[in-house]
């Protein structure tokens, strides 16, 4: 496995790479980030291999608000087109759809705790995905959805919303939950968006929540698990 340049943006102080750092930090990879909650200004493109997309609790059309916005959408896109292996979680993953021109917007419901998801009939063949279990429960913090990008590839989907993963030209992949959630990240994120803790079908308690952090164990595993084989250069026909 060749050593990789990992570059990843945050948007918040307390959603960072989590078990991402972990699995890079284990394979001898390099790690560099951008805070977009700081003064900034985006690496070059040939400064890194690797792009991962951080999660935050602002949506992708918040341009108002979050002036970065627009020009994070503009550069993901560059990095895509440049032929990037780019990864989105959560809000990362619905700037990726944002930026390849696909709609982002509020769901029906809020998902937030511990749900399964469940494989599509195509990522059950699919190369990366192929070795998931059909249906697993991961951790979701998330208010909007978003549609599928054209020609991106469906993967995943849960009973509260159906767009949870897809994946566009086998190198650019959008997850709507959080595999590199680890119990430190689940305490920061309870911390910082109680307000969003309130009764639903689909919204734990906080206490639930770190109730059953040890779940973190198996999204942590099937993460290294994808993040190995793209490091790889696994085939993916």
């Amino acid at each position: 496995m060749n050593q990789l340049r990992i570059h990843y943006l945050q948007h918040v102080p307390f959603e960072g790479p989590g078990y991402i750092e972990t699995w890079a930090n284990s394979h001898h990879h390099t790690l560099s980030s951008t805070h977009l909650f700081e003064d900034f200004h985006f690496p070059s493109l040939d400064a890194f291999d690797w792009l991962i997309i951080m999660g935050g609790p602002m949506g992708v059309y918040e341009e108002a608000t979050f002036s970065w916005l627009k020009k994070e959408k503009e550069w993901i896109l560059t990095a895509i087109e440049a032929g990037k292996t780019v990864i989105g979680i959560c809000l990362g993953a619905q700037l990726i759809a944002a930026a390849l021109g696909a709609k982002v917007y509020p769901n029906k419901q809020k998902e937030i705790g511990w749900f399964p998801v469940s494989l599509t009939a195509a990522a059950q063949t699919h190369a990366l995905f192929k070795d998931f279990p059909h249906s697993f429960t991961v951790f979701h913090w998330h208010g909007d959805t978003f549609n599928l990008p054209h020609q991106a590839l469906h993967l995943m989907q849960t009973s509260a919303c159906v767009n949870q993963a897809f994946i566009y030209q086998n190198k650019v992949i959008g997850l709507q939950f959080h595999l590199e959630a680890m119990p430190r990240n689940l305490r920061h994120m309870i911390d910082h968006g109680r307000d969003e803790l309130v009764p639903g079908d689909f919204v734990q308690t906080g206490d639930d929540i770190l109730h059953k952090a040890d779940q973190c164990n198996l999204p942590n595993q099937l993460l290294a698990n994808l993040l190995d084989k793209l490091a790889a250069d696994f085939p993916l026909t």
